[in-house]
């Protein structure tokens, strides 16, 4: 008998039984097929996800140098005492068998709940750990448990520290004395690091840390990812150019077992550096900028007329950027913050400029007729322009001067009695002129954009008051409610040296940077423009800035002392202008000192001796001038 008759014989039951076996035999047999041919990629992709994870490491920042090499900003190492929690499980598993057969012998009500057991045991463990660093360096350290349950749920693959920013002495120690063995490991990450303190702080700006890198062409993009903590820029040369100097960001693949807790590595990208920067500043020439404004709150600018290099950017009061790295601390933040320290004066202050504006007042005369070098006034000590009386810094008065003299002595009375011929329109239109209604646009962050050449139109539109005779006459030496930055004076100043109308100021150093041609588009005739420099050249010899002197050299100058009523009484703000050599400028300097109430300065006294080192040593390294 064959198997067909064997089969025919069987019971229909049997044969019904047989039927559904085979028929789920192959569906089973299909699904299988298809889960292996067709869902093979997704089932993988799904298996990557839950045994696989991906920790991203930052890049260190690039350095910044200064126009002749000199490191103002790089990466220090950054010591700390850390342990991997996944090695320290046999330890949990122990401590917390330890807690449970002790809760076991008080009443119920008094045993803590499981899970809060837990976290003491791990609390327990890490303590132990931390006692031991805290022996061998003699401090008293202290964890938290919130930190280490944080760390188990965000950062489970990541290093715990148990002690962060040691100094070298103290790594030292710990790689003499901490076991080979032991879980804690010494591990040197790297800080921001600026080597002179505080020079150019506002310039340089400061790097805070950020989770937000980039991260985008590295691979694992759809596994669950940890990322150390990187640096971004907050301020200045930091967070302008903060694409340039972030690092490639390196990573590592880790194949973790069911707790998530690490296994073993599978990918390992090394991060790569950022690129280095170099500015144009002159780190000798900043850090004698500062010193000379001491304690005293102001800044200074000095500018290459020839290139548009910033030489120096100087703003008091400011900070020490090592203090902010690796992290601002609330006291330091307090204390910059009390001191009004963040904001760097150089280009985000507004102030009135005071007599150094009488050099657009007096080109707005000269171009439009109203005055030439004959015209006089005669100086008493004061100047009725209404009811006003408006007094000259020189309550006995200048006698009979013409513009020459005007700008030698700061006469103030000369300018209300010819400002109100010259008229706002005119005195306005050549402000715009020169662009101080407009910001610089130098390579820095957050520059002042509300600056203020006020007009007819605008006191009309901004106040719905008429202009008087008073506003001209205020206008006129550079008060009332003009309001332009230091920068914009020095970038004035340097325009009017080279006879433009623009200067526009870089901070990135190009060594093939070529002298840029001037466009002479002043357009000034040589009689008045050289009527003003004779008069700014007298005043750097026996003016109100002849303390500005360098021997063998021709410098055009000019002073302003600037009155600011406020609420809490009156301040006067020290300014002073110049550039040299005459014959072919080569630097042009602004520096502006922000009186406190009380204060008596005056430009000449104050602001020049602050402009003068500078000068000196600039011409020193030129070889114009014999060292000292």
């Amino acid at each position: 008998m064959n198997i067909i008759e064997i089969f025919r014989n069987y019971n229909a039951r049997l044969r019904l039984v047989t039927y559904l076996l085979l028929v789920m035999l192959m569906v089973l047999s299909g699904g299988l097929a298809y889960r292996q041919l067709f869902k093979y990629s997704e089932y993988s992709e799904k298996g990557e996800r839950q045994s696989l994870r991906r920790i991203i490491v930052p890049g260190p920042r690039g350095n910044i140098y200064d126009r002749d090499g000199r490191l103002l900003v790089g990466n220090r190492p950054r010591y700390s005492a850390d342990v991997f929690l996944n090695e320290l499980r046999p330890e949990f598993r122990a401590e917390f068998k330890k807690l449970r057969d002790y809760y076991d012998t008080i009443p119920e009500d008094q045993v803590p709940k499981t899970g809060d057991i837990n976290i003491e045991a791990r609390r327990n463990v890490v303590q132990r750990y931390i006692n031991q660093v805290g022996k061998i360096l003699g401090r008293s350290l202290e964890i938290n448990s919130k930190d280490i349950e944080r760390h188990f749920g965000q950062q489970l693959l990541l290093r715990f520290p148990l002690i962060n920013d040691m100094d070298p002495e103290e790594y030292a120690l710990l790689l003499e004395q901490i076991p080979v063995q032991s879980p804690i490991q010494i591990f040197a990450s790297n800080a921001r690091y600026y080597p002179y303190g505080s020079l150019a702080a506002h310039t340089l700006g400061w790097a805070g840390n950020t989770q937000e890198m980039d991260t985008e062409n590295l691979p694992g993009d759809k596994l669950m990812t940890f990322q150390e903590r990187g640096y971004e820029g907050k301020s200045g040369i930091e967070k302008q150019f903060d694409e340039e100097l972030q690092g490639e960001s390196g990573l590592e693949i880790w194949v973790v077992d069911p707790s998530g807790f690490q296994f073993e590595p599978k990918v390992t990208n090394t991060p790569i550096q950022g690129k280095d920067l170099q500015i144009t500043l002159d780190s000798e020439l900043q850090d004698i900028a500062e010193m000379a404004l001491g304690d005293q709150k102001g800044a200074a600018i000095a500018l290459d007329t020839k290139r548009g290099d910033i030489l120096v950017m100087a703003s008091k009061p400011d900070y020490d950027l090592n203090d902010l790295s690796p992290y601002m601390s609330n006291a330091v933040a307090k204390d910059i913050n009390d001191r009004g320290a963040w904001i760097n004066l150089a280009f985000q202050g507004l102030y009135s400029p005071g007599s150094t504006f009488k050099i657009v007042t007096s080109l707005a005369g000269l171009r439009n007729g109203f005055i030439d070098g004959e015209t006089m006034s005669h100086c008493s000590g004061s100047y009725t322009v209404g009811s006003r009386n408006f007094r000259c810094w020189n309550r006995l008065g200048h006698g009979d001067v013409t513009l020459h003299e005007s700008i030698k002595h700061s006469c103030n009375v000369y300018f209300y009695q010819h400002g109100q011929d010259i008229g706002v329109n005119y005195i306005s239109a050549e402000a715009r002129r020169f662009h101080l209604d407009q910001p610089t646009g130098v390579e820095l962050p957050f520059e002042a954009t509300k600056m203020i050449v006020p007009s007819r139109e605008w006191k009309r539109e901004t106040r719905n008051q008429a202009w008087y005779p008073g506003d001209t006459a205020n206008f006129s030496i550079g008060q009332g409610d003009l309001r332009v930055t230091p920068l914009q004076m020095a970038c004035f100043t340097a325009a009017f040296a080279r006879k433009e109308t623009e200067f526009k100021p870089t901070i990135i150093y190009d060594p093939y940077r070529q002298a840029i041609p001037s466009k002479r588009d002043i357009k000034a005739s040589d009689t008045d423009y050289n009527l003003i420099l004779d008069g700014m050249e007298a005043a750097a010899i026996d003016g109100t800035a002849k303390l500005i002197k360098v021997p063998g050299v021709r410098i055009a100058a000019k002073t302003g002392t600037a009155q600011v009523q406020t609420p809490d009484g009156m301040r006067h703000l020290a300014w002073s202008i110049c550039f040299a050599p005459i014959e072919d400028p080569e630097i042009a300097i602004a520096v502006m000192i922000d009186g406190q109430f009380g204060d008596s300065l005056g430009g000449g006294s104050t602001s020049v001796p602050i402009a003068q080192p500078i000068l000196q040593r600039f011409f020193e390294k030129m070889g114009h001038v014999a060292s000292r």
